[in-house]
């Protein structure tokens, strides 16, 4: 194998660097467009009016704090450790707040709570109620058909859910739930 000189493969360096740019550069400036693109033009011209929009209402980060908040006060005056999660309308939470001495598989159940909450617009302890006629409802991902979930609604459409685990019975966790949505109405 014959050796090269370094001149020689410098030369070579240059020749094939300067090739790639040229074939850059031109590939750049032919797919350059001065024109205005059609898409950016429809979404500068979209309006609220159009029939393809929808709009939904939502709790505010603000809100969903404030309800977790008044549940969690709710909890701890009366000597509770528990967790709080707020989640919207789709199911994402927006608020978790574990409490001071709750237990490890608060977080999951309260978040699963307000899930299911939300889910289907109803507290969750009148929801427990319908698996002795439809059991398979808990086989349903992310849910917990357990007392503790609470929805908020907004012109009786669910825009949020309250979900609460750790008390000693879900009556308990389902009325700190209310008490978050009672906060709302403040």
């Amino acid at each position: 194998m014959k050796k090269t000189s370094l001149r020689t493969r410098v030369l070579t360096g240059a020749v094939a660097a300067a090739a790639l740019a040229t074939a850059t550069v031109g590939a750049v400036s032919a797919s350059a467009d001065t024109t205005e693109a059609p898409a950016a033009a429809a979404a500068v011209k979209a309006d609220t009016q159009n029939k393809n929009l929808t709009q939904t209402t939502g709790l505010t980060i603000e809100a969903a704090t404030k309800a977790a908040q008044a549940t969690l006060d709710a909890a701890t005056k009366a000597g509770q450790h528990v967790t709080v999660a707020v989640v919207d309308r789709d199911g994402i939470t927006r608020v978790l707040l574990k409490g001071d001495g709750a237990g490890p598989q608060s977080p999951e159940s309260a978040e699963r709570k307000a899930f299911t909450a939300v889910s289907w617009n109803a507290p969750t302890s009148e929801l427990a109620k319908r698996l002795a006629q439809a059991p398979n409802l808990k086989d349903i991902p992310g849910t917990l058909f357990l007392a503790g979930g609470a929805p908020v609604q907004a012109k009786g459409a669910p825009i949020a859910g309250i979900g609460v685990a750790g008390a000693p019975s879900g009556d308990l966790d389902e009325q700190f739930a209310q008490a978050g949505v009672a906060a709302l109405g403040k």
